[in-house]
């Protein structure tokens, strides 16, 4: 019988490739990968000829019977995915679960891993953290997951796409407020970037420099805010901003951001102000 080795790949950087990864990617059958073409860039700056096939989201089942009866077989396969450890937001999770229960021998080739490296440098507590994967890309489904996660007091690291970057910190900003967090981008590569700051801030900075290639958030956890505010002098504030001739939603904003509230929860406090105004005493 064969061994199953989970290969973490470089997330950028082909230099960040172990000497263990190296040996095992020569050494094995077979080389699983999620896109053969990526893979290939690595096999070839290290002069590698091992055999490849492709095993991706849209071949999982039907490959996956092929890759036990090889492992069954006595032949070795190396798992990869384009990019850091396969199984956490890529193809893997199946595939390990299914020779495990084959009594097949796993062996994991550890090495980079976006969501560390961000953690590492964000700046954020790493004392404490979940992984939350991929934001959803529906709205709702994205509201919903972001207010899951509101009240979750370890710092959060998440994926996220840069064509949709822009709406997921809008939602932020609504439901989180002025929480901090960290996003990095095409960590290991020539354009690494990590820009620090609340949505608000972080959404403007992005208008004016757009951003492409993989993100990785990571976002402080909740906590009671150290500077409270009493309703009435808000209610006040708020009062005089539109006064001034602010517009109300752009008033609760600057608030949320002043004070580092939610703009929902801003908007509720007017709203029941507003209330006990009109029903009188």
């Amino acid at each position: 019988m064969g061994t199953l080795y989970v290969c973490a790949t470089p997330i950028g950087n082909l230099e960040d490739a172990s000497i263990r990864l190296i040996k095992v990617l020569r050494k094995v059958d077979i080389i699983a990968c999620e896109d053969t073409r990526r893979t290939a860039k690595l096999l070839q700056r290290y002069r590698i000829t091992t055999r490849m096939t492709s095993y991706h989201q849209h071949n999982l089942r039907e490959k996956e019977t092929w890759l036990i009866n090889m492992l069954l077989s006595g032949r070795s396969i190396a798992l990869v995915s384009d990019a850091g450890m396969p199984g956490i937001s890529d193809p893997g999770e199946l595939l390990v679960k299914r020779a495990l229960a084959e009594g097949i021998k796993v062996e994991v080739v550890p090495g980079p891993s976006a969501l560390v490296a961000a953690l590492a440098i964000s700046g954020m507590d790493t004392s404490r953290f979940v992984f939350e994967g991929f934001i959803p890309a529906r709205a709702s489904e994205r509201q919903a997951f972001l207010k899951r996660l509101a009240s979750e007091d370890r710092t959060i690291i998440l994926y996220e796409a840069p064509h949709r970057l822009s709406r997921t910190l809008e939602d932020m900003e609504e439901i989180w407020g002025a929480r901090r967090l960290a996003v990095a981008r095409e960590l290991t590569k020539v354009h690494e970037e990590v820009v620090r700051g609340t949505p608000a801030e972080l959404k403007e900075h992005f208008m004016l420099n757009p951003c492409k290639g993989e993100l990785t958030l990571v976002v402080e956890g909740y906590h009671e805010e150290q500077e409270t505010v009493a309703k009435e002098t808000l209610l006040r504030e708020i009062e005089e901003l539109m006064e001034k001739g602010i517009e109300k939603k752009e008033a609760f904003k600057m608030k949320a951001r002043e004070y580092g509230l939610k703009k929902r929860d801003i908007y509720d406090l007017y709203l029941e102000s507003q209330t006990q105004k009109t029903s009188g005493p």
